[in-house]
């Protein structure tokens, strides 16, 4: 199995442990004398056999990308990487669309605003880190094609 492989099934057990909980909802108390429409320990076993699942998923996918290297970083480090630039990408288009606002005054003796930082270089740096972003996510996805999962 490849790593992209357990990537894909790990996000459909998430998706099934999801649906599994919320029809366990549903289905768990029933008026005295009726029947519900599943039986809840068929849905139950199920939830436990998609978490035991997940559970030796995360653990293979944990250990290949922490042992799997691409150009000297291993695939734990280039993720790590890419959550780290989305997180300040973020923090950049937020500031850019602040120093970018245009404060309107009524009259000439209200207080002026003025950004101190300039929109434009905040903007330059912003598409800078969504490029870089781009590049290793581009990365990551052949390499998770390439790469034999480990551990299963």
């Amino acid at each position: 199995m490849k790593l992209a492989e357990a990537l894909q099934e790990r996000a459909d057990l998430n998706k099934k442990i999801s649906e599994l909980k919320s029809r366990l909802n549903n289905c768990i108390l029933v008026q005295e004398g009726e029947e519900p429409a599943e039986e809840p320990a068929e849905l139950l076993n199920e939830l436990d056999e998609a978490a035991a699942r997940l559970e030796a998923l995360m653990a293979a996918i944990n250990l290949t990308n922490s042992r799997t290297k691409v150009e000297g970083k291993t695939l734990t480090q280039l993720i790590a990487r890419k959550d780290a630039l989305s997180v300040q990408l973020a923090a950049y288009r937020e500031l850019v669309y602040t120093a970018g606002q245009n404060t309107s005054r009524a009259r000439g003796t209200e207080i002026r605003v003025k950004a101190l930082l300039k929109a434009a270089d905040l903007q330059k740096k912003a598409d800078q880190l969504a490029k870089e972003i781009r590049q290793l996510d581009n990365l990551l996805q052949e390499n998770n094609w390439k790469t034999k999962l480990i551990g299963i």
